[in-house]
């Protein structure tokens, strides 16, 4: 297995041209501008400062886009790590949490250099959308403190503690912020339709709704003097100027407490990232390296810590926004990080008076978005057990974690999947003529077909032939035509059988054994136990034999 580093950039600028940079300018610039306040939100949100969610953007969005598999995905801080994140920060701190973080990036790179890309491909879209709603549920009920403005002076990780600590704050409803925050949110889904009727103004029209409402903001502030908490009155001023670069203190005793934290971290990056890309590639006709991109964003979380970043990964909505503003290549992505770069370095004073309301609007929003609420109400037309798994993994999302629900959510799908196998498994008695049936010398033949997949989970199909009620023939044979798959375990209710046949003088007989467990039977030296000349090619072959 060959390691293979080769950025998808490498291949866009091969043909790269004026034309295309300049759709890729307009498209950086576009998504730079809407970055900045998801940017900052999520940073907040994960229980991180403000600017170190700028800085996540601006140096993993670099990194991911530089050395990624897609061409047009926008990696950088995501709603989708928000819960996980704030509750690492919550048990181990934020120290810790960049430590996982970069831990977390040395086994994405992992996941990519060894091809594990294609593996993320195998989690259920059950699971997906489960951890999915989960987690916008876990980002909407944190934003309830700061969109009725209560005096909290945290919010519990635990969703249960959530529920009390809102409960007992209600009393410090501020009115003005709650009055803001519904605007807010009116403003973020009314902008849409808006500018629908805005055609002759295509300025207008370009301007991002989530800017629109950090502009309302600050002027609600500012001129009118609403009394809101703004990111100044509770982080102070974000530094104007670039990152300073910190080698983190690694201590081995701290590092394996960090080891769920840290493949919490690695797993839903990367299947975060890569679904993210697949949707890319839905909208552009094209097709995402998967080993490749992992790699870049094991890069980009290793590196972003170390200037006070938190973890990044693909971004569905802002890679969206990219290619509809027109994205070519990996260079709008560069120049989104660069437009946020040239905003920290330009206008940083200028964030300290946006409201907090105005950011829990932008996530509120997001997690509505973020939602595939639709996948509940066709929940009926499914399985029962995509309904289990779908409803479990959302449930343990919002209970306890995503990593839990992950896990059980994998293990649900695996027992269900085993099941459903095990049900198609058919053992079908295969009618034989009198003169078949019994042979010359006085021997009884029964013959069986096999059909699908003898495995762990479905060799009691075999067993039943062992049934004590149930005398055995003095030959058994078993037509194998349409079992696909055998394993360890088939092979030894195999093995068993033929060794009951045997203590009474019989034998069993195979017939039209497919490759795999044809296979299977030479390599485990079973073929040998039972007799090369009782393997035939098809059904016919082996009366026939029997018949000689």
């Amino acid at each position: 297995m060959a390691f293979n580093f080769r950025p998808r950039l490498l291949d866009c600028l091969k043909t790269y041209d004026r034309q295309t940079f300049s759709a890729d300018l307009a498209a950086g610039i576009t998504v730079g501008v809407i970055a900045l306040p998801l940017a900052m939100a999520f940073g907040i949100a994960s229980g991180a400062r403000p600017e170190q969610g700028i800085f996540t953007a601006i140096i993993a969005g670099l990194l991911i886009s530089l050395l990624g598999g897609s061409r047009v995905q926008i990696g950088g801080p995501a709603g989708a790590f928000v819960a996980l994140l704030y509750a690492i920060v919550e048990r181990y701190g934020l120290a810790n949490l960049l430590l996982s973080t970069m831990m977390a990036g040395v086994l994405l790179f992992a996941m990519g250099a060894f091809k594990l890309g294609s593996l993320i491909r195998f989690v259920p879209i059950s699971i997906v959308t489960g951890f999915t709603n989960g987690i916008a549920v876990i980002i909407a009920f944190m934003q309830l403190r700061d969109l009725f403005g209560l005096q909290l002076e945290k919010m519990p990780a635990n969703f249960f503690s959530q529920l009390a600590a809102l409960a007992g704050a209600i009393d410090t409803i501020n009115w003005a912020a709650f009055g803001v925050g519904l605007t807010s949110l009116a403003l973020l889904a009314g902008w849409p339709h808006a500018i629908k009727r805005m055609a002759r103004f295509p300025f207008i029209s370009r301007i991002p709704a989530s800017i629109l409402v950090l502009v309302a903001g600050v002027l609600a502030v500012r001129l009118a003097g609403v009394p809101l908490e703004t990111i100044g009155t509770r982080f102070g001023q974000i530094p104007q100027g670039l990152p300073a670069f910190v080698w983190p203190v690694f201590e081995w005793a701290s590092a394996q407490t960090l080891v769920m934290p840290t493949v919490s971290i690695a797993l839903l990056g990367a299947i975060e990232s890569l679904l993210c890309a697949r949707i890319a590639d839905g909208l552009i006709d094209d097709r995402h390296e998967p080993n490749q991109e992992l790699m870049a964003q094991g890069v980009a979380n290793f590196v972003a810590p170390l200037f006070g970043g938190i973890a990044a990964t693909g971004t569905i909505a802002r890679t969206v926004t990219n290619v509809r503003s027109g994205a070519r290549t990996p260079i709008s992505g560069v120049v989104h990080a660069l437009v946020l770069l040239l905003i920290v370095l330009v206008a940083a004073p200028l964030a300290s008076d946006i409201p907090m309301v105005s950011l829990a609007a932008i996530l509120l929003y997001v997690a509505w978005n973020m939602g595939d609420w639709a996948a509940f109400a066709k929940l009926r037309q499914f399985s029962l057990s995509y309904r289990v798994i779908t409803l479990t993994t959302f449930a343990l999302t919002v209970v306890f974690d995503l990593t839990v629900a992950v896990e059980v959510g994998l293990v649900l799908a695996s027992l269900f999947f085993i099941h459903r196998i095990s049900t198609l498994t058919r053992l079908d008695e295969i009618p034989l003529l009198p003169e078949q049936a019994k042979m010359s010398d006085g021997r009884t033949v029964a013959a069986y077909r096999l059909f699908g997949s003898l495995f762990f989970g479905s060799v009691t199909k075999l067993e039943q032939l062992l049934d004590p009620v149930r005398p055995l023939p003095d030959i058994l044979l078993l037509e194998m035509h349409q079992l696909i798959n055998l394993d360890t375990t088939g092979l030894e209710a195999l093995a068993s059988l033929q060794k009951s046949l045997a203590r009474h003088g019989g034998k069993l007989v195979l017939a039209a054994v497919n490759e795999q467990p044809a296979s299977l039977i030479r390599r485990s030296g079973f073929i040998d136990t039972i007799g090369a000349q009782n393997v035939s090619a098809d059904l016919e072959s082996a009366l026939a034999s029997l018949r000689n």
